[in-house]
């Protein structure tokens, strides 16, 4: 297992992580996993064997039974691996029962460790973006969490270009704590974040961890053109998380993804975390599993090494489209780009 820094912090963490959210299958979670502690005991065991040190939770899920559980599930182990967790989302029915105001965040952040067992988060990070609450306020509170002890590092999760820019920005000026990672959804299927938030992070200096990696399983080669889906899946025009703007493109990256998996006597889906591993800016990928049939595939691809040909075939056929004011760019002042943004032009100026 390789492990790489979380930004410019010295804390290391593995490029596969755990991810939790099917861990308690409570309400509208129930779709993605039933994991109970024993399966999460087994998951666990699984994923410190082949050297993943990060596991991420959110007390969003399954309204906290996911962090009770991982809290449970890791015992004694605690203290050998770092535990991440958000907060943002309502976790009651009043009117401070969400957001990221002064008072829900110290309460949620005191409810989490609770709910973990632990009398301190490793990465605690804001799980979406607050247009009414002051940043200062927000940040403020996190200051607080991290000097009294209960916090060790912050970061972001779902936030746009602006919205990060800002967060640093503010932190910055009044000498608070800053985050050190963002926490995004970036596939083969979703690149958007190349737009802002990657030439962000490079230029900032921040971790990326991904979620969902796999697209909800879009890219696991389950889903094939013109072959009617797997039993007991969705259908794509109810995907919803990702949204689906083109599926023909979904499936012109899931034919290439099957077609190099073969060639390797492999998983679809270990080829699409592959891809992401070798992405230069990320950290970390967070990866889930109802099965343990499943995490014990997804964690071969942390040993899975792409060539030149088979990582320009993917790169090609998932390239997004540049929008405005980047094909501008590219067009006009290839002369004057930096690295971060060459992160995304850097493609593009070689075509022409």
């Amino acid at each position: 297992m390789e492990y790489r820094n979380l930004g410019r912090s010295g804390l290391k963490v593995s490029v596969l992580s755990l991810g939790t959210m099917t861990f308690g299958g409570q309400g509208k979670f129930s779709k993605t996993g039933e994991t109970d502690v024993d399966g999460a005991r087994r998951q666990i065991d699984m994923c410190i064997d082949a050297g993943i040190n990060l596991f991420d939770t959110a007390d969003v899920y399954s309204g906290g039974v996911s962090e009770e559980i991982l809290g449970k599930a890791l015992g004694e182990k605690r203290n050998q691996v770092l535990v991440a967790t958000k907060a943002r989302f309502n976790m009651g029915n009043g009117p401070n029962d969400g957001g990221l105001s002064r008072h829900h965040l110290i309460r949620a952040c005191e409810a989490s460790l609770k709910r973990l067992n632990t009398d301190h988060i490793d990465l605690y990070q804001l799980h979406e973006w607050d247009g009414q609450t002051p940043l200062e306020e927000t940040l403020a509170a996190l200051e607080h969490l991290v000097t009294s002890g209960k916090v060790r590092y912050v970061g972001v999760s779902n936030f746009s270009g602006w919205h990060l820019m800002k967060t640093l920005g503010v932190a910055q000026s009044h000498k608070w704590v800053q985050p050190v990672s963002q926490q995004i959804h970036y596939t083969l299927q979703a690149r958007e974040a190349e737009y802002e938030l990657l030439p962000i992070t490079q230029d900032q200096g921040l971790g990326v961890l991904v979620w969902s990696p796999l697209a909800g399983g879009l890219l696991s080669g389950k889903y094939r053109r013109g072959q009617a889906a797997p039993e007991g899946t969705r259908h794509l025009a109810n995907w919803g998380e990702p949204p689906i703007y083109n599926e023909d493109a979904l499936y012109d990256i899931i034919e290439v993804l099957v077609d190099i998996a073969g060639s390797r006597g492999v998983s679809a889906a270990q080829i699409a975390l592959a891809w992401l591993i070798s992405r230069p800016l990320v950290t970390s990928v967070i990866v889930g599993a109802r099965s343990e049939e499943q995490l014990q595939d997804n964690l071969h691809s942390a040993n899975l090494i792409l060539n030149t040909e088979e990582l320009k075939r993917l790169d090609e056929i998932s390239l997004p489209t540049l929008i405005y004011p980047y094909w501008h760019q590219a067009q006009t002042a290839p002369d004057r780009l930096s690295p971060a943004d060459l992160s995304l032009l850097a493609p593009f100026l070689k075509q022409k």
